[in-house]
Protein backbone atom coordinates (compact mmCIF):
# COMPACT_ATOMS: atom_id res chain seq x y z
CA UNK A 1 0.00 0.00 0.00
CA UNK A 2 1.26 3.37 -1.12
CA UNK A 3 2.06 5.21 2.65
CA UNK A 4 0.33 9.24 1.21
CA UNK A 5 1.72 10.28 4.91
CA UNK A 6 5.65 9.90 4.05
CA UNK A 7 5.41 11.40 0.83
CA UNK A 8 3.25 14.08 2.22
CA UNK A 9 5.90 14.52 4.61
CA UNK A 10 8.59 14.23 2.48
CA UNK A 11 7.43 16.81 -0.25
CA UNK A 12 6.91 19.19 3.40
CA UNK A 13 10.88 18.45 4.43
CA UNK A 14 11.73 19.17 0.69
CA UNK A 15 9.61 22.25 0.17
CA UNK A 16 10.98 23.90 4.06
CA UNK A 17 13.99 23.35 2.92
CA UNK A 18 13.73 25.13 -0.56
CA UNK A 19 11.96 27.90 1.20
CA UNK A 20 14.74 27.81 4.08
CA UNK A 21 17.53 28.07 0.81
CA UNK A 22 16.06 30.29 -0.92
CA UNK A 23 15.60 32.66 2.11
CA UNK A 24 19.37 32.18 2.95
CA UNK A 25 20.51 33.30 -0.56
CA UNK A 26 18.40 36.18 -0.40
CA UNK A 27 19.69 37.19 3.00
CA UNK A 28 23.31 36.46 1.49
CA UNK A 29 22.60 38.59 -1.73
CA UNK A 30 21.11 41.85 -0.67
CA UNK A 31 21.58 42.20 3.09
CA UNK A 32 24.13 45.13 3.08
CA UNK A 33 25.14 44.35 7.31
CA UNK A 34 27.36 41.29 7.37
CA UNK A 35 26.62 40.85 11.19
CA UNK A 36 23.00 40.81 9.80
CA UNK A 37 23.93 38.03 6.83
CA UNK A 38 25.08 35.79 9.56
CA UNK A 39 22.55 36.27 12.00
CA UNK A 40 19.96 35.98 9.38
CA UNK A 41 21.38 32.93 7.97
CA UNK A 42 22.04 31.20 11.27
CA UNK A 43 18.74 31.71 12.24
CA UNK A 44 17.12 30.26 9.07
CA UNK A 45 19.99 27.27 9.48
CA UNK A 46 18.94 26.74 12.89
CA UNK A 47 15.00 27.03 12.56
CA UNK A 48 14.47 26.67 9.04
CA UNK A 49 10.58 27.44 8.80
CA UNK A 50 10.17 29.91 11.90
CA UNK A 51 13.46 31.82 10.45
CA UNK A 52 12.93 32.15 6.92
CA UNK A 53 9.02 33.49 7.99
CA UNK A 54 10.75 35.33 10.25
CA UNK A 55 13.17 37.07 7.77
CA UNK A 56 10.57 37.93 5.26
CA UNK A 57 8.45 39.62 8.07
CA UNK A 58 11.08 41.83 9.50
CA UNK A 59 14.16 41.96 6.90
CA UNK A 60 15.27 45.42 6.77
CA UNK A 61 15.42 45.17 2.94
CA UNK A 62 11.72 43.88 2.45
CA UNK A 63 10.64 46.18 5.16
CA UNK A 64 12.37 49.27 3.08
CA UNK A 65 10.59 48.17 0.20
CA UNK A 66 6.78 47.97 1.88
CA UNK A 67 7.59 51.84 3.39
CA UNK A 68 8.47 53.22 -0.10
CA UNK A 69 5.30 51.37 -1.43
CA UNK A 70 3.49 52.67 1.10
CA UNK A 71 4.98 56.33 0.87
CA UNK A 72 4.98 56.66 -2.85
CA UNK A 73 3.08 59.97 -2.54
CA UNK A 74 5.28 61.69 -0.92
CA UNK A 75 5.90 66.03 -1.16
CA UNK A 76 8.12 68.05 -2.58
CA UNK A 77 10.53 68.81 0.67
CA UNK A 78 12.81 71.41 -0.59
CA UNK A 79 13.32 73.35 -3.81
CA UNK A 80 15.83 75.99 -4.52
CA UNK A 81 19.10 73.82 -2.99
CA UNK A 82 22.04 76.04 -1.04
CA UNK A 83 25.93 74.89 -0.56
CA UNK A 84 26.16 74.95 3.20
CA UNK A 85 29.34 75.69 3.24
CA UNK A 86 28.77 79.06 2.54
CA UNK A 87 26.68 79.86 5.49
CA UNK A 88 29.31 78.43 7.88
CA UNK A 89 33.28 79.30 9.05
CA UNK A 90 35.50 77.37 7.27
CA UNK A 91 36.09 75.04 10.07
CA UNK A 92 32.42 73.77 9.25
CA UNK A 93 32.38 73.62 5.65
CA UNK A 94 33.36 69.82 4.88
CA UNK A 95 30.41 68.96 7.28
CA UNK A 96 27.85 70.99 5.89
CA UNK A 97 28.33 69.64 2.36
CA UNK A 98 27.89 66.38 3.78
CA UNK A 99 24.75 67.46 5.49
CA UNK A 100 23.83 69.27 1.73
CA UNK A 101 24.15 65.47 0.58
CA UNK A 102 22.01 63.60 2.74
CA UNK A 103 19.30 66.03 3.60
CA UNK A 104 16.41 67.06 1.50
CA UNK A 105 16.51 70.30 3.55
CA UNK A 106 19.15 73.36 2.83
CA UNK A 107 20.72 74.60 5.97
CA UNK A 108 19.17 77.79 6.87
CA UNK A 109 20.64 80.78 9.45
CA UNK A 110 19.09 83.13 11.79
CA UNK A 111 17.35 80.75 14.65
CA UNK A 112 16.66 80.57 18.06
CA UNK A 113 17.67 76.66 19.83
CA UNK A 114 16.54 76.42 23.57
CA UNK A 115 17.61 73.10 25.42
CA UNK A 116 14.90 72.02 28.33
CA UNK A 117 15.76 69.59 30.46
CA UNK A 118 13.42 67.00 31.70
CA UNK A 119 9.51 67.44 31.93
CA UNK A 120 9.97 69.73 34.41
CA UNK A 121 11.44 72.17 31.51
CA UNK A 122 9.80 70.59 28.07
CA UNK A 123 6.11 70.36 29.41
CA UNK A 124 5.22 73.37 30.59
CA UNK A 125 7.25 75.35 27.66
CA UNK A 126 5.21 73.14 25.04
CA UNK A 127 1.38 73.08 27.10
CA UNK A 128 2.12 77.55 27.33
CA UNK A 129 3.24 76.93 23.49
CA UNK A 130 0.14 75.11 22.98
CA UNK A 131 -2.24 77.57 25.28
CA UNK A 132 -0.86 80.71 22.96
CA UNK A 133 -1.51 78.61 19.76
CA UNK A 134 -3.57 81.31 17.72
CA UNK A 135 -3.60 79.46 13.67
CA UNK A 136 -2.31 75.71 14.34
CA UNK A 137 -0.95 73.18 16.41
CA UNK A 138 0.71 69.82 15.01
CA UNK A 139 1.95 67.06 17.42
CA UNK A 140 3.63 63.69 16.50
CA UNK A 141 4.49 61.45 19.19
CA UNK A 142 5.28 57.32 19.25
CA UNK A 143 4.10 57.28 22.86
CA UNK A 144 1.21 59.40 24.04
CA UNK A 145 -0.25 57.95 27.61
CA UNK A 146 -3.23 58.52 29.34
CA UNK A 147 -2.01 59.28 32.32
CA UNK A 148 -1.33 62.89 34.30
CA UNK A 149 1.01 64.11 32.03
CA UNK A 150 -1.01 63.35 28.99
CA UNK A 151 -4.41 64.14 30.36
CA UNK A 152 -2.53 67.45 30.65
CA UNK A 153 -1.32 67.68 27.13
CA UNK A 154 -4.98 66.10 25.83
CA UNK A 155 -7.14 69.22 27.69
CA UNK A 156 -4.72 71.55 26.01
CA UNK A 157 -5.28 70.49 22.72
CA UNK A 158 -9.08 70.47 23.18
CA UNK A 159 -9.14 74.06 24.33
CA UNK A 160 -6.80 74.62 21.53
CA UNK A 161 -9.53 73.50 18.84
CA UNK A 162 -11.97 74.58 20.55
CA UNK A 163 -10.48 78.22 19.73
CA UNK A 164 -10.87 77.26 16.43
CA UNK A 165 -7.53 76.59 15.99
CA UNK A 166 -6.39 73.92 13.73
CA UNK A 167 -5.44 70.92 15.40
CA UNK A 168 -4.20 67.46 14.14
CA UNK A 169 -2.53 64.66 16.53
CA UNK A 170 -0.44 61.51 14.88
CA UNK A 171 0.43 58.82 17.37
CA UNK A 172 2.06 55.54 16.34
CA UNK A 173 0.13 52.57 16.06
CA UNK A 174 2.38 50.45 18.31
CA UNK A 175 3.59 53.02 20.77
CA UNK A 176 -0.17 53.77 20.78
CA UNK A 177 -0.85 50.58 22.79
CA UNK A 178 1.45 51.77 25.37
CA UNK A 179 -1.53 52.64 27.33
CA UNK A 180 -4.11 50.58 28.22
CA UNK A 181 -6.46 53.64 27.32
CA UNK A 182 -6.75 55.06 23.81
CA UNK A 183 -5.86 59.02 23.40
CA UNK A 184 -6.88 58.89 19.77
CA UNK A 185 -10.26 57.68 20.77
CA UNK A 186 -10.67 60.14 23.23
CA UNK A 187 -9.36 63.28 21.04
CA UNK A 188 -11.35 62.20 18.30
CA UNK A 189 -14.73 61.94 20.39
CA UNK A 190 -13.83 65.78 21.58
CA UNK A 191 -13.36 66.92 18.42
CA UNK A 192 -9.84 66.69 18.10
CA UNK A 193 -8.48 64.96 14.77
CA UNK A 194 -5.94 62.98 15.73
CA UNK A 195 -4.75 59.68 13.20
CA UNK A 196 -2.76 56.21 14.32
CA UNK A 197 0.67 56.00 11.77
CA UNK A 198 0.17 52.14 10.74
CA UNK A 199 -2.56 51.39 13.22
CA UNK A 200 -2.06 47.85 14.31
CA UNK A 201 -4.67 45.08 13.17
CA UNK A 202 -2.93 41.71 13.75
CA UNK A 203 -2.12 39.47 11.63
CA UNK A 204 -2.90 41.51 8.58
CA UNK A 205 -0.47 44.01 9.92
CA UNK A 206 2.45 41.66 10.94
CA UNK A 207 4.40 42.22 7.85
CA UNK A 208 5.18 46.07 8.55
CA UNK A 209 4.79 46.23 12.71
CA UNK A 210 8.76 47.45 12.22
CA UNK A 211 7.55 50.08 10.54
CA UNK A 212 7.46 52.71 13.33
CA UNK A 213 7.31 56.45 12.81
CA UNK A 214 9.52 57.48 16.33
CA UNK A 215 9.44 61.18 15.22
CA UNK A 216 9.11 63.53 18.23
CA UNK A 217 7.60 66.93 16.47
CA UNK A 218 5.44 69.73 18.52
CA UNK A 219 4.98 73.03 15.89
CA UNK A 220 2.44 75.78 16.66
CA UNK A 221 1.08 78.19 14.54
CA UNK A 222 4.02 76.97 12.05
CA UNK A 223 6.73 79.05 13.88
CA UNK A 224 7.47 77.41 17.01
CA UNK A 225 8.74 73.88 17.02
CA UNK A 226 9.46 71.41 19.62
CA UNK A 227 11.77 68.09 18.90
CA UNK A 228 13.99 65.95 20.47
CA UNK A 229 13.59 62.26 22.35
CA UNK A 230 10.59 62.94 24.56
CA UNK A 231 7.44 61.26 24.93
CA UNK A 232 4.32 62.14 25.76
CA UNK A 233 4.19 60.52 29.74
CA UNK A 234 4.43 61.18 33.11
CA UNK A 235 7.31 59.72 33.75
CA UNK A 236 9.28 62.39 32.18
CA UNK A 237 8.13 64.62 34.42
CA UNK A 238 7.78 63.36 38.07
CA UNK A 239 11.33 61.75 38.56
CA UNK A 240 11.77 61.11 41.93
CA UNK A 241 8.53 60.09 43.15
CA UNK A 242 7.47 58.16 39.74
CA UNK A 243 8.67 54.58 39.51
CA UNK A 244 9.29 54.90 35.80
CA UNK A 245 11.25 57.91 36.29
CA UNK A 246 13.20 59.08 33.02
CA UNK A 247 15.73 61.78 31.57
CA UNK A 248 15.40 63.36 28.12
CA UNK A 249 16.47 66.53 26.83
CA UNK A 250 13.28 68.58 24.50
CA UNK A 251 14.60 71.08 22.02
CA UNK A 252 12.86 74.32 21.43
CA UNK A 253 13.28 75.85 17.68
CA UNK A 254 11.97 78.70 16.16
CA UNK A 255 13.51 80.29 13.15
CA UNK A 256 12.99 79.29 9.20
CA UNK A 257 13.60 75.62 10.17
CA UNK A 258 10.60 75.25 11.70
CA UNK A 259 8.59 75.30 8.19
CA UNK A 260 11.13 71.73 7.79
CA UNK A 261 9.32 70.25 10.65
CA UNK A 262 6.40 70.74 9.42
CA UNK A 263 6.63 69.82 6.34
CA UNK A 264 8.22 66.04 7.59
CA UNK A 265 4.62 66.03 9.97
CA UNK A 266 2.41 67.05 6.60
CA UNK A 267 3.96 64.46 5.68
CA UNK A 268 3.36 61.95 7.67
CA UNK A 269 -0.14 63.18 8.51
CA UNK A 270 -0.74 63.13 4.67
CA UNK A 271 0.24 59.33 4.58
CA UNK A 272 -2.10 58.72 7.48
CA UNK A 273 -5.21 60.16 6.36
CA UNK A 274 -4.91 62.09 2.84
CA UNK A 275 -4.71 65.49 4.31
CA UNK A 276 -2.59 67.65 3.11
CA UNK A 277 -2.09 70.69 5.25
CA UNK A 278 -1.56 73.34 2.46
CA UNK A 279 -2.78 76.03 4.35
CA UNK A 280 -1.24 79.39 5.86
CA UNK A 281 -1.58 78.59 9.10
CA UNK A 282 0.61 75.35 8.76
CA UNK A 283 3.06 77.29 6.51
CA UNK A 284 3.75 81.28 7.44
CA UNK A 285 6.30 83.20 6.30
CA UNK A 286 8.86 82.60 8.99
CA UNK A 287 11.92 85.19 9.74
CA UNK A 288 15.40 85.21 11.26
CA UNK A 289 14.80 85.30 15.02
CA UNK A 290 18.57 84.36 15.99
CA UNK A 291 21.92 83.13 15.11
CA UNK A 292 22.04 79.58 14.87
CA UNK A 293 22.34 77.51 11.68
CA UNK A 294 19.87 74.85 11.37
CA UNK A 295 19.06 71.91 9.50
CA UNK A 296 16.24 69.07 9.53
CA UNK A 297 17.74 65.74 8.32
CA UNK A 298 15.01 62.67 7.92
CA UNK A 299 15.61 59.22 8.26
CA UNK A 300 13.38 56.30 7.71
CA UNK A 301 13.42 52.87 5.94
CA UNK A 302 11.67 54.69 2.71
CA UNK A 303 15.61 57.15 2.94
CA UNK A 304 18.37 56.50 0.63
CA UNK A 305 21.68 55.86 2.11
CA UNK A 306 21.20 55.67 5.85
CA UNK A 307 21.35 59.43 6.36
CA UNK A 308 21.86 59.96 9.96
CA UNK A 309 24.38 56.99 10.29
CA UNK A 310 26.60 58.38 7.92
CA UNK A 311 25.66 62.03 9.02
CA UNK A 312 27.33 60.75 12.61
CA UNK A 313 30.22 59.22 11.06
CA UNK A 314 31.18 62.05 8.98
CA UNK A 315 30.74 64.69 12.28
CA UNK A 316 32.81 62.34 14.37
CA UNK A 317 35.52 62.74 11.97
CA UNK A 318 35.13 65.81 11.76
CA UNK A 319 36.28 66.27 15.74
CA UNK A 320 38.97 68.34 16.52
CA UNK A 321 38.67 68.54 20.26
CA UNK A 322 35.73 66.52 21.74
CA UNK A 323 32.73 64.28 20.60
CA UNK A 324 30.07 64.03 23.09
CA UNK A 325 27.50 60.47 22.78
CA UNK A 326 24.32 60.52 24.97
CA UNK A 327 22.12 57.80 23.79
CA UNK A 328 19.97 55.14 25.71
CA UNK A 329 20.79 52.41 23.06
CA UNK A 330 24.02 52.02 22.05
CA UNK A 331 24.55 49.01 19.60
CA UNK A 332 26.45 51.11 16.70
CA UNK A 333 28.04 49.32 13.80
CA UNK A 334 31.49 48.59 12.71
CA UNK A 335 31.86 52.09 10.87
CA UNK A 336 30.68 54.19 13.64
CA UNK A 337 32.66 52.34 16.54
CA UNK A 338 35.36 52.48 14.11
CA UNK A 339 35.01 56.11 13.80
CA UNK A 340 34.71 56.59 17.35
CA UNK A 341 38.06 54.86 17.95
CA UNK A 342 39.82 57.05 15.02
CA UNK A 343 38.58 60.15 17.26
CA UNK A 344 40.02 58.71 20.43
CA UNK A 345 43.70 57.46 18.77
CA UNK A 346 43.78 61.52 17.39
CA UNK A 347 43.62 62.61 20.87
CA UNK A 348 40.34 63.57 20.44
CA UNK A 349 38.18 63.68 24.03
CA UNK A 350 35.47 61.09 23.29
CA UNK A 351 32.70 60.92 25.82
CA UNK A 352 29.94 58.12 25.78
CA UNK A 353 27.52 58.32 28.13
CA UNK A 354 24.90 55.53 28.23
CA UNK A 355 22.45 55.05 31.15
CA UNK A 356 23.75 52.54 34.21
CA UNK A 357 20.48 50.92 34.14
CA UNK A 358 18.40 50.28 31.09
CA UNK A 359 15.20 49.42 30.24
CA UNK A 360 16.14 47.28 27.54
CA UNK A 361 18.00 44.23 28.88
CA UNK A 362 18.75 42.63 25.94
CA UNK A 363 20.19 45.85 24.61
CA UNK A 364 22.34 46.78 27.77
CA UNK A 365 23.95 42.75 27.53
CA UNK A 366 24.24 43.42 23.64
CA UNK A 367 26.35 46.72 24.24
CA UNK A 368 28.46 45.55 27.06
CA UNK A 369 29.50 43.26 24.27
CA UNK A 370 30.95 46.15 22.48
CA UNK A 371 32.31 48.62 25.04
CA UNK A 372 36.20 46.83 25.30
CA UNK A 373 36.68 47.64 21.52
CA UNK A 374 35.88 51.62 22.22
CA UNK A 375 38.01 51.53 25.81
CA UNK A 376 40.87 50.00 24.28
CA UNK A 377 41.19 52.92 21.61
CA UNK A 378 40.60 55.38 24.10
CA UNK A 379 37.02 55.94 24.36
CA UNK A 380 35.18 57.08 28.09
CA UNK A 381 32.29 55.18 28.42
CA UNK A 382 30.00 56.37 31.66
CA UNK A 383 27.36 55.33 33.45
CA UNK A 384 24.50 57.69 34.15
CA UNK A 385 22.75 56.91 37.45
CA UNK A 386 19.19 56.33 37.74
CA UNK A 387 16.36 57.65 36.86
CA UNK A 388 16.84 55.93 33.31
CA UNK A 389 18.52 58.37 31.08
CA UNK A 390 16.44 58.57 27.23
CA UNK A 391 19.05 61.86 25.95
CA UNK A 392 19.71 61.39 22.59
CA UNK A 393 22.55 64.10 21.50
CA UNK A 394 25.90 64.37 19.48
CA UNK A 395 27.76 67.06 20.35
CA UNK A 396 30.93 67.99 18.43
CA UNK A 397 33.95 70.67 19.71
CA UNK A 398 31.31 72.56 21.78
CA UNK A 399 29.61 73.81 18.23
CA UNK A 400 28.02 71.38 16.50
CA UNK A 401 25.41 69.45 17.51
CA UNK A 402 22.40 66.62 15.99
CA UNK A 403 19.15 66.43 18.70
CA UNK A 404 15.92 64.72 17.63
CA UNK A 405 14.80 61.31 18.10
CA UNK A 406 17.06 58.73 16.98
CA UNK A 407 19.07 56.73 19.02
CA UNK A 408 22.63 54.60 18.37
CA UNK A 409 20.90 51.32 17.25
CA UNK A 410 20.05 49.79 14.15
CA UNK A 411 15.95 50.09 14.64
CA UNK A 412 17.12 53.66 14.93
CA UNK A 413 19.36 54.07 12.12
CA UNK A 414 17.61 51.88 9.75
CA UNK A 415 14.02 51.02 10.49
CA UNK A 416 12.54 53.83 12.35
CA UNK A 417 11.13 56.81 10.48
CA UNK A 418 13.55 59.60 12.43
CA UNK A 419 14.03 63.41 12.77
CA UNK A 420 16.93 65.15 13.67
CA UNK A 421 18.05 68.44 13.59
CA UNK A 422 21.88 69.59 13.06
CA UNK A 423 22.66 72.70 14.94
CA UNK A 424 26.02 75.08 14.53
CA UNK A 425 25.51 77.09 17.67
CA UNK A 426 28.42 77.84 19.95
CA UNK A 427 26.48 79.67 22.47
CA UNK A 428 24.50 76.47 22.79
CA UNK A 429 27.22 74.36 22.72
CA UNK A 430 28.78 75.70 25.36
CA UNK A 431 25.96 75.38 27.41
CA UNK A 432 25.49 71.90 26.43
CA UNK A 433 28.83 70.46 27.29
CA UNK A 434 28.90 72.56 30.66
CA UNK A 435 25.27 70.57 31.68
CA UNK A 436 27.42 67.17 30.22
CA UNK A 437 30.15 67.79 32.59
CA UNK A 438 27.99 68.14 35.15
CA UNK A 439 26.00 65.16 34.52
CA UNK A 440 30.10 63.61 34.21
CA UNK A 441 30.17 64.30 38.31
CA UNK A 442 27.71 61.59 39.32
CA UNK A 443 28.25 59.52 36.64
CA UNK A 444 30.51 56.18 37.10
CA UNK A 445 33.24 55.86 34.14
CA UNK A 446 34.10 52.37 32.76
CA UNK A 447 37.43 50.84 32.92
CA UNK A 448 38.67 48.72 30.65
CA UNK A 449 40.12 46.35 33.34
CA UNK A 450 36.49 46.11 34.61
CA UNK A 451 34.68 45.03 30.95
CA UNK A 452 37.46 42.32 31.18
CA UNK A 453 36.75 40.80 34.21
CA UNK A 454 33.46 40.44 33.47
CA UNK A 455 33.12 36.65 34.21
CA UNK A 456 32.30 34.20 31.48
CA UNK A 457 28.61 33.29 32.05
CA UNK A 458 28.25 37.13 31.45
CA UNK A 459 30.12 37.58 28.32
CA UNK A 460 28.71 34.47 27.07
CA UNK A 461 25.19 36.59 27.81
CA UNK A 462 26.61 39.42 26.48
CA UNK A 463 27.86 38.22 23.42
CA UNK A 464 25.17 36.09 22.81
CA UNK A 465 22.55 38.99 23.02
CA UNK A 466 25.22 40.62 20.57
CA UNK A 467 24.03 38.61 17.77
CA UNK A 468 20.38 39.78 18.18
CA UNK A 469 21.51 43.18 17.51
CA UNK A 470 19.80 43.11 13.84
CA UNK A 471 16.51 42.10 15.58
CA UNK A 472 16.53 44.74 18.45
Amino acid sequence: MFDWQALVASATALGVLGFAVYSAGHAVIYKRDTRAVIAWVGLIMLLPLLGSILYWLLGVNRIARQAKALRHDGLHRQSSPVDGATLVPERWRRLARAGDALSPFNLQSGHRVQALINGEQAYPAMLQAIGEARASVCLSTYIFDHDPAGEEFMEALVAAASRGVAVRVLIDGVGARYSRRSVVRELRQRGVPAQLFLPMHLPRTLAVFNLRNHRKLLIVDGSIGFTGGMNIREGHRRRAPYPYAIQDVQFRVEGPAVAQMQTIFNEDWHFSCGEHLTDPAFFPPLEPVGEALVRGVVDGPDEHRDPLRQFMHTAVGEARERVVVMTPYFLPDDVLMSALNAAALRGVRVDILLPARNNHFLVHWASQALHWQLLERGCRIWFTPPPFDHTKLLLVDRHWLLMGSANWDPRSLRLNFEFDMECYDADLGRELSDWVDERLTAARRLTLQEADQRSLPIRLRDGTARLLTPYL
